[in-house]
């Protein structure tokens, strides 16, 4: 992912950037709607409200969070492609973004067209991880107890459309077992599934989970980045377990919709880059279990481009059918 992230792109991100007025009004001039397509707890809101809050003290407008979660995250999505282009809508979003176009068969955006990427602020790994009452200390073991009794090899995940749903699906293609998914609405509901031995299994972006597994209410299996984490260290990646190709990360990024003027736009990057480099903010941010990214909205657009193409095929090649 960081190879696609930093590679200057040819896609031009603004192309659909509103002209520059010189008399354009001072902005912003009144609060800001920050659009989470998630609910509260999970990665994309955490960090929107890390980032909202900081752009709050900077230009003395508040940002208000707005979550609206649903059809993973199509409604928020749906939502900012209706609002108007006039800087007063955020939208902060996670991979499915990228995902959903491939899962469902309509989605209420285009994904080339409805929104001018800002910057994917950071990225997440992903963990898979158990109720500490689970006789599982291993994905190994979690395979074992699939291909025993499918029934019991239930796996939380922060809804359909995810990459940890895909990932799912993904590992149980190529240990030909059943694993059943679980979708949740949000990072929150998914991880109090296991949190409440509800769900055997959970599976996604590390953030919200740092803290339980640090605490020890749940214990950590696996993670899907390149390398092990920091936070994490003692955690192999799936890679090491034998699973290569099993590199999977989920951003918490923002947009905003068709139309805003290219001086916001431009503005709005400029805060970005500002807001993710403060060194609170990365501290809490690497604390978390993420990386901060914070790239430019031409990088943003490539990287939307290859992960289109990259989890439709996921899609097509684990015969996920279309909602």
């Amino acid at each position: 992912m960081r190879a696609i992230l930093f590679v200057a792109a040819s896609i031009c991100a603004l192309a659909g950037a509103g002209p520059v007025n010189a008399a354009e009004p001072k902005y912003p001039e009144r609060p800001v709607r920050a659009i989470v397509v998630f609910p509260p707890g999970g990665p994309t809101d955490i960090v929107a409200r890390i980032f909202g809050q900081k752009l709050t003290e900077a230009w003395g407008q508040q940002v208000v969070v707005d979550n609206r979660a649903g059809a993973g995250g199509n409604i928020g999505m749906g939502i900012a492609a209706q609002s108007a282009g006039d800087g007063y809508t955020l939208l902060f979003v996670s991979s499915s973004l990228m995902v959903n176009p491939g899962l469902y068969k309509k989605v209420p955006y285009d994904v080339y067209k409805s929104f001018i990427p800002i910057s994917v602020l950071a990225a997440s790994t992903h963990v898979w991880f158990t109720h500490p009452s689970q006789p599982v200390k291993t994905i190994a073991d979690m395979i074992n107890v699939a291909k025993r009794d499918p029934s019991k090899a239930t796996v939380a995940t922060p809804g359909a459309g995810t990459l940890p749903h895909l990932s799912v699906h993904l590992l149980a293609i190529d240990s030909k077992t059943s694993l059943v998914t679980v979708p949740y609405a949000g990072g929150g509901p998914s991880i109090a599934a296991v949190l409440g031995n509800q769900v055997s299994f959970g599976c996604q972006a590390i953030p919200p989970v740092t803290a339980h597994i640090k605490a020890g209410r749940v214990r950590a299996l696996a993670i899907t980045s390149a390398k092990r984490s920091q936070i994490v260290p003692d955690v192999p990646t799936m890679a090491e377990l034998g699973f290569k190709g099993h590199e999977a990360e989920t951003i918490s990024a923002v947009l905003v919709p068709a139309g805003t003027p290219a001086a916001i736009v431009r503005r709005l990057h400029s805060e970005a880059v500002r807001i993710m480099a403060l060194p609170d903010v990365n501290k809490r941010i690497t604390e978390l279990g993420a990386d901060v990214i914070a790239n430019t909205p031409q990088q943003f657009a490539a990287f939307i481009k290859h992960e289109v193409t990259r989890w439709g095929k996921v899609i097509k090649d684990a015969n996920i059918p279309a909602n």
